[in-house]
């Protein structure tokens, strides 16, 4: 139907909302699929709502009201701009000169009705002028809204009176505006935990997104006076460059907002999952190499918020001066020739500084890393810096006094994590080292790798630096030693900056990493041996914790095969604080004590290893003879016999004794005997020694021999809401088993916060397992929304341990919950005995590893009965929902 025929009928019709409804469709139809044609964003925009305009002010002249001259219909807000995406919200003043009519309000609750009955997302308020400003007054949302207005029908005088007032310091002085803005935004960034950098983004809300954008708009209007932010460039506060840079993060900003809201056809501005890919091939991201489409967007994405929020920090530190600073005298401190301090901002001496010295810009930063007095850079520096940054080309990067100057920075530990975020902020560390420039802003588009590349490597950076000021003494203690025994700190630190550099490239990001590293160590003139040391770390980054989370590091030769890899004590030491920073700056929810317990056992065998000598293999039976004489002696002073010891002993193997320390061995060995032919399970649970919040729950289970006992304990571990991190099941002779695990709650904690959950989790297995042939269910819980958007195949792989004598079944699959349990129940029905598991989840990611046997203790060997094993595994957790 024609727009001219749909206005008439909105105008005339006795009920308007089918021609209203019909024109705001048919607009909003052909708006979608022009943008998916590439339409201008900013008339699109505009065009959406040019219609809405056209809707209201049909609508609104329907009514008597609109004929008189004391009441006005205002668009305020984002709406007041101009600006309306497909379901934005559409904020309306319905302003009066001195109050509401009686004669109006029935045509008022008849005009707000009828949008509603559009099923428009309208945010209105009726007041007079002294309403609005008395409530601008109090309300600094309020007032800002009213800085935005356009008359949509009514008279115009009316939203100019208000404007004038709006623009005032009878409602509040410039000063006032700023402060409370700026406190606003600081606010909004901390509850997006002050990063550009999440998973899912509010392209609205978060720090370098469109409010602070807007920020920037508002507090310019308000200071200036103004009543578009088209004109800025004429007061000095932005120059032509960064409102390019404005404009076009904005324009980027601008389509993604778009499309999203098109694509969860409501007013959505967080960048979920559910919408990535979808938004990704909307916009025309495609795979490209090794890199995903919808990693591509996010990237460009990124990218744009960090320039964005270099920019507001320029700006608002200038309107920090023009404002508050006004009239202060300025507090001045030589540094050198091209430096000095002013209020507690390093600034260069002229803008100029950077041309005629170009070493000058890593000075900068070197200096500000030695000076904790210094706050950041000031705002003509930053500008400064903006425009000479092209002067960082190979020229720069091979110059003697920039590659010192580099140097003494990575020798500057103490606020070296900040400063190289103030590098990468300014585009700095990026041109420097152009190998970083091309991972920042580049993401994994999965739930382990929460941070970008560079953000994850800052924060490895920044994980070193606490250790070195300890910091982190009490959650990381063994790093926080060690590091202070490292012979170059710089070398930990190039590893720090390289472990990841190479990633998104194809082929193995350790080994490209590796090469990098190497060349970044000659140019800056390092030792063969710091090169060589700093090359290993890089190449080898991932080989402590793929060691302790897949291997079992309880058997001596697995020790053994490590200690030969590691090389020395110093490659041990560097390698373990690397490991642990790594890890702890990957996610958030991937350290926990259990791990950290993990590669603390790792280090301190091969510790041993090491000073034993790598061409001396660890013999297996001294180890075992040695736990078992160093229990026993424990459990005599008890008053156990060597009778009782033995008849409990005899029935387990030798790996047993290589997988606890001699003093748990002792407890477990002890409570056995006290339990005697009992035959209900014996079911005990300990947390690790060092305080109740310390450390993991571990739970041993002494039960009749049971194939179905690995099945039912993780059904009913499950059950609990416990996540098992390691299970042992250990071979016996007789008719009983000893079963252990290693379990944390939801938040990675013991049971021991919650002595009560400790004894109704001991009743319950003690319940179920008292018949494990009755096996328990397996939970059935909903599947959390992010999983469900990162699907893939479940992977199994088969590989024989000769030595052992066992088979290493690893299984590779979408975490959901009541995994472990159906793995369990698999391997039940295929007759398969489970003798140790190691399980890490990772993300949306589950790497689980299980060593088994078959009904006899021997390896899987047919290959009819392993191919079974793989497909039976692969269509049961595939089926999962």
């Amino acid at each position: 139907m024609a727009a001219g025929e749909l206005e008439h009928r909105i105008s005339h019709d006795a009920s308007p909302v089918s021609a209203a409804r019909t024109l705001l469709q048919e607009r909003q139809q052909a708006d979608a699929a022009a943008f998916e044609q590439g339409a201008d964003i900013r008339a699109l925009v505009k065009a959406r709502s040019d219609t809405v305009d056209t809707v209201l002010l049909h609508i609104w002249n329907r009514y008597p009201l609109a004929r008189s001259n004391n009441v006005a219909l205002i668009a305020v807000g984002g709406y007041g701009r101009g600006e309306l995406h497909p379901y934005s919200d559409i904020d309306l003043l319905i302003l009066t000169r001195t109050g509401t009519a009686p004669e109006w309000r029935d045509d008022l609750g008849a005009f707000i009705t009828l949008l509603w009955d559009l099923k428009l997302d309208i945010g209105h308020s009726v007041r007079s002028i002294d309403e609005s400003t008395d409530a601008a007054r109090g309300d600094i949302t309020i007032l800002t809204n009213l800085l935005e207005t356009r008359t949509i029908a009514g008279p115009d005088d009316l939203r100019r009176e208000l404007s004038e007032l709006a623009f005032s310091d009878e409602i509040s002085t410039d000063r006032e505006y700023f402060i409370a803005k700026r406190a606003e935004q600081e606010e909004r960034h901390t509850k997006y935990s002050n990063t550009e950098y999440n998973l899912e983004p509010n392209i609205k809300g978060a720090p370098g997104a469109l409010r602070d954008i807007q920020t920037i708009g508002w507090i310019t209007k308000r200071h200036f006076g103004l009543h578009s932010t088209a004109d800025l460039t004429q007061f000095s506060v932005l120059t032509e460059d960064e409102h390019q840079v404005l404009r076009k993060g904005e324009t980027l900003l601008w389509r993604l907002r778009y499309g999203l809201q098109l694509l969860a056809k409501r007013n959505e501005n967080r960048l979920l999952f559910d919408y990535q890919r979808g938004l990704a091939n909307m916009l025309g991201f495609q795979d490209k190499g090794e890199r995903l489409g919808v990693e591509l967007m996010m990237q460009s994405y990124y990218r744009a918020v960090l320039a964005l929020a270099e920019l507001t920090d320029v700006i608002l530190q200038h309107y920090d001066e023009a404002i508050l600073g006004s009239g202060q005298e300025d507090v001045i401190q030589p540094i050198n020739k091209r430096f000095q301090i002013r209020n507690h901002y390093i600034e260069a001496i002229n803008n100029q500084v950077f041309a005629y010295a170009p070493f000058a810009i890593m000075e900068l930063f070197v200096l500000m890393a030695q000076n904790p007095a210094i706050r950041g850079i000031r705002a003509t520096t930053i500008r400064s810096l903006r425009a000479h940054r092209h002067l960082i080309d190979d020229a720069f990067r091979a110059n003697l006094a920039v590659t010192s100057l580099f140097m003494e920075l990575l020798r500057t530990p103490d606020k070296l994590d900040q400063t190289l975020v103030t590098m990468k902020k300014y585009s700095v560390l990026g041109r420097y080292l152009p190998e970083f420039g091309r991972i920042i802003g580049q993401m994994q588009h999965d739930l382990f790798h929460i941070y970008t590349v560079d953000a994850h490597t800052m924060g490895v950076i920044r994980n070193m630096v606490r250790l070195h000021n300890s910091t982190n003494s009490e959650d990381y203690p063994l790093a926080s030693r060690l590091i202070h025994r490292l012979p170059k700190l710089e070398t930990l630190f190039i590893a720090g900056l390289y472990h990841d550099v190479a990633k998104g490239r194809g082929g193995d990001h350790s080994e490209l990493g590796a090469i990098d590293a190497e060349a970044f160590c000659k140019r800056h003139h390092l030792s063969d041996r710091d090169t060589q040391l700093a090359s290993w770390l890089v190449e080898n980054h991932l080989l402590m914790s793929m060691t302790a989370q897949r291997k079992d590091i309880s058997d001596p030769d697995i020790i053994h095969e490590f200690a030969r890899a590691v090389l020395s004590q110093a490659h041990l030491d560097y390698l373990y604080i690397l490991t642990v920073c790594d890890i702890s700056a990957t996610n958030p929810k991937l350290w926990n004590t259990w791990r950290a317990s993990l590669l603390r056992q790792l280090y301190v065998e091969t510790e041993r290893a090491l000073r034993r000598g790598t061409d001396t293999r660890i013999d297996r039976q001294e180890w075992v003879n040695a736990t078992q004489s160093e229990a026993r002696e424990i459990l005599r002073a008890q008053h156990f016999s060597d009778v009782q010891i033995d008849n409990l002993w005899n029935t387990v193997d030798e790996d047993y004794f290589l997988q606890d320390s001699t003093i748990d061995i002792a407890w477990q060995t002890a409570a056995i005997i006290r339990h005697g032919d009992d035959a209900d399970p014996l079911v005990l649970i300990r947390d690790t020694r060092g305080g109740p919040t310390d450390g993991y729950s571990q739970i041993i289970i002494y039960m009749k021999n049971r194939t179905a006992s690995f099945a039912a304990t993780t059904a009913v571990l499950e059950q609990l809401n416990l996540n098992i991190v390691d299970a042992r099941i250990s071979s016996s002779d007789g008719p009983w088993s000893i079963s252990s695990y290693v379990v944390l709650d939801d938040h990675g904690q013991p049971l021991g916060i919650d002595p009560d959950r400790k004894e109704r989790v001991r009743s319950r297995l003690i319940e179920e397992l008292d018949d494990p042939e009755d096996y328990p269910d397996i939970i059935h819980r909903r599947t959390p929304r992010q999983l469900k958007h990162f699907a893939f195949p479940t992977e199994v792989l088969l590989s024989n341990d000769s030595f052992n004598l066992r088979t290493v079944l690893e299984v590779i699959t979408p975490d959901r919950p009541g995994l472990l349990a159906r793995i369990g129940q698999v391997l039940l029905e295929h007759k398969v005995r489970l003798t140790t598991a190691k399980i890490a989840t990772l993300g949306e990611r589950v790497e689980d590893v299980f060593f088994v046997t078959d009904e006899n203790g021997n390896a899987l060997c047919d290959p009819a009965a392993c191919q079974a094993l793989q497909d039976d595994l692969c269509k049961t957790l595939d089926n999962i929902r």
